[in-house]
């Protein structure tokens, strides 16, 4: 295996290891461990050094068998050590032999340390990993990259009274006779670093659910067994439904599904010991909203789908990271619609789409696939471009090929490639053998190429309709780039409806007689924008076929898009919202429209608001009178969600007295149905005063649940009082609120509406402590709030200041979030002139 020498950041591949025997000893009480790691290795050139991966760590003594280490040196900036040794070392089979110290950090990255407080009001420390991408070197020494896998032994020398999980099954638990026991835990299969897991703490498991052959369980800080009957169900479906899909059993020996307090990510896929937040994973189902209770599902069934893509089967290096995220992400709607298919899960993913369509209409967008080079590029990867942009163009594709073909291709492609690595052409090579179709012609310029079409339908004047593609950004600019765009049109004639299936390249005309009306993007799978000219979409609207929620979504998600590019004018929007909501019923097509609503909300000049509220009541009213605020005995999930989205938008979006005051009874009663319990919330924090911020910061600190302690800390950013304000910013960084949500509430108090200012000033005043309080890849993500503020003089500011304070491990993702900002002052110029 050759190195990448261009790349400083990557190790030489004179030697490899093949084999990890690690023994750990945490300390809970001095926050500090020690271990020992020997690792079976194999020489593939003489060598007098071994280069691998090492940070935060003191490596105090070692050899290669007989061959004695000479000295050690740090490479910091690289996060490597150079063992010397004290003579030269041949090609084969050796045994490197190192003891190390390190300290569990409190930066929730490697093997760090977490804090509850149990039931008795004592603080309990969890000792636990995170490794992804590249932090297991913050643990052990190690070879540190996905495509150096290896087999890993683990043992743990942990006080008795405390739980130890790993990625392998416990195979033994011994007494060292000083009130500590070393657990040792089965070899693991061949796997990367990235993928290794161990946690040591006051844990407790569920009984283990046998899911054809494979033990499951639930593992949770002690106390909070009630909250994980309803992930284990979910777990044991998704991991039978995987086994059926992708027709390989499971790779594992066991799995743990593991509930972590302070956790940096939503989740992560270790093998056999899958870590998530506690908000992801342990949950009531009676106090908890269908959106909550679908989170958690995503999630869980999001990770086991990593058991194959991802752990079976791993990308080469970071740059291929869509591999496994992406098609994560796709999985986990297969398995939740199959789980709940009153959810309509493929309908509620044009959210997440919508969210995906919105960085990469700018100029700062990147390709699915991007160069990577340090570990600071491998966390700016983390986004969606790679999670929802690509899991819709898999969809795209899955579309496209069938879904049958399709998920034959993929049972192929993890066949080939078992235990091993692969790189993007692999995925392609494997669908096209299995399905014989060019899978490459079409998906490279989606996966290669940042940005998005929009594909325009123009009548002619013989009533010809022509479809053509071009780039779609919200700057309006163009260029030649070019996409293999899966088109499925339905189209209305004199003789009935047909539906046209092209690859659109160059313009195409849609054969045959005249049309009546054009649905472009009939499906709603296409990953592009489609923009109707002249009188094609009144014509659809007037003459075409009753359009399902799914079409309507897709309709109101591109006229906003094109209202945000100045394609289309706020009137018009707003025009088009309101024909659309007279008779709109469904759940995703309510909270699109909400969210463009809200948007406008921010954006109007306050002499222009009341009158965008009486709008707002109007669209909001006929839906309203037919859902109501009494929840029907045996109605939908989804009809529970609706009525909370149109509670909350009535009465903050449209100012609705009445609405204002039932909320308030609401919120004081009990007995409520959870969606509109959680829209009472939010709507007495976006009216409230003091006594309403006591109250419900109180709940926040007393919640008996993660999903109410989210609903009440997320409700404190939303105030409209500058010292209300004042005390949520504070309590970011003042030990009231953990460092994993920190990041979020800033840009709750970002995003609003009259005190978003208030909060950039605390933030850049506060820079260097957000920075060493927060976890590394949340800041970027924090700063998305910025766009928030949408006056020239805040976006030179902000501008102004991100540049003289670098964010090494998102600088693209800050540059999308500066470009959006400067995007919403054009826009918010349009909507005050507008509307005000």
């Amino acid at each position: 295996m050759a190195e990448d020498s261009s790349n400083p950041y990557r190790l030489p591949r004179g030697v490899v290891p093949r084999r990890y025997e690690l023994r750990l000893e945490p300390d809970l009480e001095a926050f500090t461990f020690a271990g020992t790691v020997g690792v079976d290795v194999e020489i593939l050139e003489p060598v007098d050094e071994i280069v691998l991966n090492a940070a935060e760590l003191e490596i105090n003594e070692g050899d290669l068998g007989d061959v004695a280490l000479a000295g050690i040196d740090y490479d910091d900036e690289h996060e490597r050590a150079v063992l010397r040794l004290g003579g030269s070392a041949s090609p084969g089979p050796a045994r490197l032999n190192l003891s190390f110290t390190g300290t569990l950090n409190d930066q929730l990255r490697g093997f760090y340390r977490s804090t509850f407080t149990d039931d008795d009001g004592d603080e309990r420390v969890i000792a636990t990993t995170q490794f992804e991408s590249t932090n297991a070197r913050r643990a052990f020494p190690c070879w540190d990259e996905p495509d150096l896998k290896a087999v890993f032994e683990v043992t743990l020398v942990v006080p008795e009274d405390l739980m130890a999980v790993s990625s392998g099954a416990e195979i033994n638990s011994q007494p060292t006779g000083d009130g500590r026991r070393e657990v040792t835990f089965a070899p693991t299969m061949e796997m990367s670093t990235y993928l290794l897991a161990f946690i040591v703490g006051p844990l407790e498991a569920t009984e283990p659910v046998d899911v054809n052959g494979t033990p499951l369980r639930v593992v949770h800080p002690i106390g909070k067994g009630h909250l994980t009957e309803y992930a284990l169900d979910a777990g044991a479906f998704c991991l039978s439904f995987f086994e059926d899909y992708f027709a390989i059993d499971y790779p594992g020996d066991k799995l743990d599904l593991v509930a972590i307090p302070d956790f940096a990510f939503g989740a992560m896929e270790n093998m056999g010991c899958v870590t998530f937040r506690e908000i992801l994973l342990l949950l009531d189902p009676d106090s908890s909203t269908q959106q909550e209770r679908q989170t958690a599902v995503d999630v869980i069934a999001h990770e086991l789908a990593h058991m194959w893509f991802g752990n079976l089967v791993t990308m080469k290096w970071w740059n291929g990271i869509w591999l496994k995220e992406a098609f994560a992400t796709f999985c986990e709607m297969l398995a939740v619609d199959a789980y709940r298919p009153d959810w309509k899960r493929w309908l509620a993913f044009g959210l997440s789409r919508a969210a995906a369509f919105d960085v990469d209409a700018l100029a700062a967008t990147r390709a699915i696939e991007y160069p990577v080079v340090s570990p600071a590029d491998a966390e700016g990867m983390y986004d969606l471009l790679t999670y929802e942009k690509g899991a819709a163009v898999v969809r795209m594709l899955e579309q496209y090929l069938g879904t049958d073909e399709f998920r034959d291709g993929v049972r192929h492609y993890l066949r080939r490639h078992s235990y091993a690595n692969t790189e993007t052409h692999d995925l392609w090579d494997a669908l096209a053998e299995s399905t014989g179709e060019p899978a490459r012609d079409v998906m490279d310029s989606w996966i290669f190429q940042g940005g998005h079409p929009v594909v325009t339908a123009a009548a002619g004047d013989d009533g010809t309709v022509t479809l053509r593609q071009s780039r779609f950004r919200y700057d309006g600019q163009t260029d030649d780039a070019c996409w293999q765009v899966p088109v499925v049109a339905t189209v209305g004639t004199d003789t009935g409806e047909r539906t046209d299936r092209l690859v659109l390249e160059d313009p195409v005309a849609l054969g045959g007689d005249s049309p009546d009306w054009v649905m472009v993007n009939a499906g709603a799978d296409g990953f592009y924008r489609v923009a109707y000219e002249g009188e094609l979409l009144g014509r659809l609207l007037d003459t075409g076929p009753d359009l399902d929620p799914l079409q309507r979504y897709v309709l109101v998600d591109d006229q906003w898009a094109l209202t945000v590019a100045d394609r289309l004018g706020v009137a018009d929007y707003l025009a088009f919202a309101e024909r659309l909501a007279t008779a709109e019923d469904d759940l995703a097509v309510w909270r699109r429209l909400a969210s463009t609503l809200g948007t406008l909300d921010h954006m109007v000049p306050n002499d222009g608001r009341s009158g965008l509220q009486t709008r707002v009541r109007d669209m909001v009213g006929p839906a309203w009178d037919r859902v109501g605020w009494e929840t029907v005995a045996g109605e939908n999930d989804r009809i529970g969600e609706l009525r909370g989205v149109l509670a909350r938008t009535l009465a903050v979006g449209g100012n609705d007295a009445e609405a204002i005051d039932r909320c308030r009874e609401l919120m004081a009663a009990d007995d409520v149905d959870p969606a509109l319990a959680a829209a009472a919330i939010a709507v007495v924090a976006a009216t409230g005063d003091e006594a309403d911020y006591e109250e419900i910061r109180q709940r926040y600190e007393n919640a008996p649940t993660p999903q109410l302690e989210l609903r009440y800390l997320m409700a404190l950013t939303t105030f409209d009082d500058p010292a209300l304000m004042n005390r949520t910013l504070a309590a970011t960084l003042d030990g009231t609120v953990r460092s994993q949500d920190a990041g979020f509430v800033l840009r709750g108090c970002l995003e609003n509406r009259d005190h978003g200012p208030r909060a950039w000033a605390y933030i850049a005043e506060q820079w260097a402590e957000i920075n060493q309080r927060l976890p590394s890849a949340i800041v970027p993500r924090m700063l998305g709030g910025v766009s928030a503020l949408s006056t020239p003089e805040l976006a030179t500011e902000v501008e102004t200041f991100l540049d003289a304070h670098p964010v090494p491990q998102g600088p693209l993702i800050v540059a999308q979030h500066l470009e959006r900002q400067k995007i919403n002052v054009q826009l918010r110029r349009r909507v005050q002139e507008a509307l005000g």
